[in-house]
């Protein structure tokens, strides 16, 4: 029986798992992890800083010298996995060339809800935003970036009036934007999400004056994804568009769910060149 989009049960919890368009899951969970060690290890000035009074209200900063531009990235995991300790890795691309980087890190569910854990990544980028002079880096040149859910989080983020302004550009990478089928497939059984809580939540249903103020965006996914996630970017692209924001649409050849990431600020790569451009919008 079709539970949503034409999906049976099973059809839909596999396009609302990634994994199963990947080799080895483990192995790209564990080249987060590889990677992200070696950032901490290798790049200098590395903190970790609180913005807030919660346990897990914490981010990873690098600095990259007077008046850098700065670069916020924040987690994917279907907000129930995965950390700032996993998404250090863009660093040591963004920092050897002169942009500084932020990991922000944020409750998981089931113990905080995707309400609880918008507000965080909201008060992580304000809290980056107002801190940025002091911790070296540009404020009027910071880029906010997410894979999958940390793309729907940080969309969230860009959607708060406190922020309105403050942010250059975006690059959101294979997200979730409307939060509804994720009410109805195995995703939702930690969140606990119920169909209007999913609607409020979701970007693609913010209301149009917020979305018509976002800054210029560029919308990724990999080449190997499921047709969900693609409809997701799709359709985000063109509510987005229709509210006047100017958008950057990609198809990286070659990439999944989960890799992609490392293209974020890779020179030579169509992402990452994509990314730069944010900088002179």
């Amino acid at each position: 029986m079709a539970v949503y989009r034409g999906f049976d049960q099973r059809e839909l919890d596999r396009e609302y798992s990634p994994s199963s368009k990947v080799a080895d899951f483990d192995a790209e969970l564990a080249a987060y992890a590889d990677q992200s060690r070696r950032a901490r290890q290798e790049l200098g000035g590395h903190r970790e800083l609180r913005y807030g009074a919660a346990t897990p209200e914490l981010l990873d900063y690098f600095p990259a010298g007077p008046g850098a531009p700065l670069h916020v990235f924040v987690h994917g995991g279907f907000w129930q996995e995965l950390g700032k300790e996993d998404s250090d890795f863009p660093a040591l691309d963004f920092v050897p060339r002169g942009t500084a980087f932020a990991a922000v890190g944020y409750g998981l569910a089931p113990e905080w809800t995707v309400e609880q854990i918008t507000e965080q990544v909201t008060t992580a980028v304000l809290w980056l935003v107002e801190h940025a002079a002091e911790l070296g880096a540009d404020p009027d040149r910071i880029v906010l970036s997410g894979s999958s859910a940390g793309a729907h989080l940080a969309a969230s983020a860009l959607l708060d009036e406190r922020l309105r302004g403050r942010i250059r550009g975006a690059a959101l990478l294979s997200g979730v934007y409307d939060l509804q089928p994720v009410v109805l497939s195995y995703v939702n059984q930690p969140l606990a999400l119920d169909p209007d809580r999913a609607r409020r939540l979701s970007p693609q249903h913010a209301a149009p004056g917020a979305l018509a103020a976002l800054p210029p965006v560029v919308l990724a996914l990999g080449e190997h994804e499921t047709d969900e996630f693609g409809r997701q970017q799709a359709e985000f692209a063109e509510t987005l568009r229709e509210n006047g924001v100017r958008v950057h649409e990609l198809l990286v050849g070659g990439r999944n769910h989960f890799d992609l990431v490392f293209d974020l600020g890779k020179v030579g790569t169509v992402l990452g060149a994509a990314v730069e451009v944010l900088w002179r919008s």
